[in-house]
């Protein structure tokens, strides 16, 4: 992965991942490579202020398009804004009073540009525990009832920006992508207030029976995916383990345990205070306590019954590529593992430093949801 700041991985990482989420419409490199002039990767609050003074500005832009009617240039200016706010909500101390005003925005910002895309995505909200999970519908343009990949991001995503490859990738093989905020994620914690849980599973069947029950007239409801990506590898794998009515598994960054994950860190981590707070936890032996059931070990992974593909980094610096090996050794089910070699570009976490060794995933995707 190329470091804009040599020997300082997570904000060269971020860098990776707007940059290739410009290909997308999530950003423009000039406008990326400006912002991360303006960072010090010593100093978190630079980070969090280059971002958002930068989303702020392409927001007004935005606007400027909007008020004089020019509509697509509204609509990539709009997304732009999306991803840069998002990236700028992304570091910022849950007390900061900016970090939810920022993400509202952000949001703000991709629900006025989806209102101009050619296939407009449904908004959809999936009731669950006395609340909802909010989510979207992108559908491939000119397929009738096309079949559908419901996916959950990670950690850290947001259901919005599935749409910047992934949704692209599915859509151009004429499937759709229901991207969902699931417990612990975007909206559904930020919003919705509901917490992440090891049986993800539970989450997945409930979105599975409001799909059969809501789409039948948008996508063919016997024909649909489960996919997820980082940490979203072990909601997808686990989903798919307690729900054999999903025809395809799609694992994009695989985790055989979440637990082995953090507890190889610290409560000083550039990612402890998100992962205590999707877990609603006050400490980080707390988090401890609760990842431990985080795990597709003691046959779990065994339940998976459908195709099963897994995509991983070999340089994978977040979720160790030993966590797909030890997936693939466990799976009984018909089953693809793609590991792009270390040093090789595309090695790193969820290929976030180059989406393009992902097209055999989507390919074989393909293939089998439609067979």
């Amino acid at each position: 992965m190329w470091h804009y700041f040599p020997g300082h991985y997570m904000p060269s990482y971020q860098v990776n991942r707007a940059l290739t989420q410009a290909h997308y419409g999530g950003g423009e490199f000039a406008e990326i490579l400006e912002v991360a002039s303006e960072i010090d990767p010593e100093n978190r609050e630079t980070f969090n202020l280059a971002w958002l003074k930068k989303g702020n500005e392409v927001f007004e832009w935005a606007e400027a398009y909007e008020k004089k009617k020019a509509f697509v240039s509204a609509r990539r200016t709009y997304l732009r804004a999306f991803n840069y706010l998002r990236s700028a909500e992304f570091f910022m101390n849950l007390h900061d009073e900016r970090k939810n005003e920022t993400y509202i925005k952000a949001r703000e910002a991709f629900l006025r540009a989806i209102k101009y895309f050619d296939e407009k995505p449904l908004q959809i909200e999936v009731p669950f525990e006395g609340s909802f999970l909010p989510g979207y519908l992108f559908k491939p343009t000119g397929v009738k009832n096309p079949p559908v990949m419901l996916m959950f991001g990670g950690l850290d995503s947001l259901a919005e920006e599935l749409y910047f490859g992934i949704g692209n990738h599915l859509n151009e093989r004429g499937i759709a992508l229901l991207a969902v905020d699931g417990p612990g994620q975007g909206a559904a914690l930020r919003l919705n207030h509901i917490h992440s849980r090891y049986d993800f599973n539970v989450a997945g069947t409930a979105v599975l029976d409001w799909i059969l029950e809501n789409l039948g007239d948008e996508v063919d409801t016997s024909r649909v995916g489960i996919a997820g990506v980082s940490m979203g590898g072990y909601m997808a794998a686990r989903c798919a383990a307690f729900e054999p009515r999903f025809k395809v598994c799609m694992i994009f960054g695989a985790v055989w345990s979440y637990y082995s994950v953090w507890a190889g860190r610290s409560g000083k981590h550039p990612l402890a205070e998100i992962v205590m707070h999707i877990m609603d936890a006050e400490s980080y032996e707390e988090v401890l306590e609760k990842l431990k059931g985080y795990t597709l070990e003691n046959g779990v992974a065994e339940k998976i019954s459908m195709p099963t593909f897994i995509m991983h980094g070999g340089g994978d610096k977040q979720n160790f590529v030993s966590h797909a090996i030890e997936l693939e050794k466990h799976l009984t089910c018909e089953h693809e593992m793609k590991i792009v070699p270390e040093g090789q570009s595309g090695a790193q976490h969820c290929q976030v430093d180059d989406f393009m060794p992902t097209l055999d995933m989507y390919d074989w995707i393909a293939e089998k949801i439609k067979a």
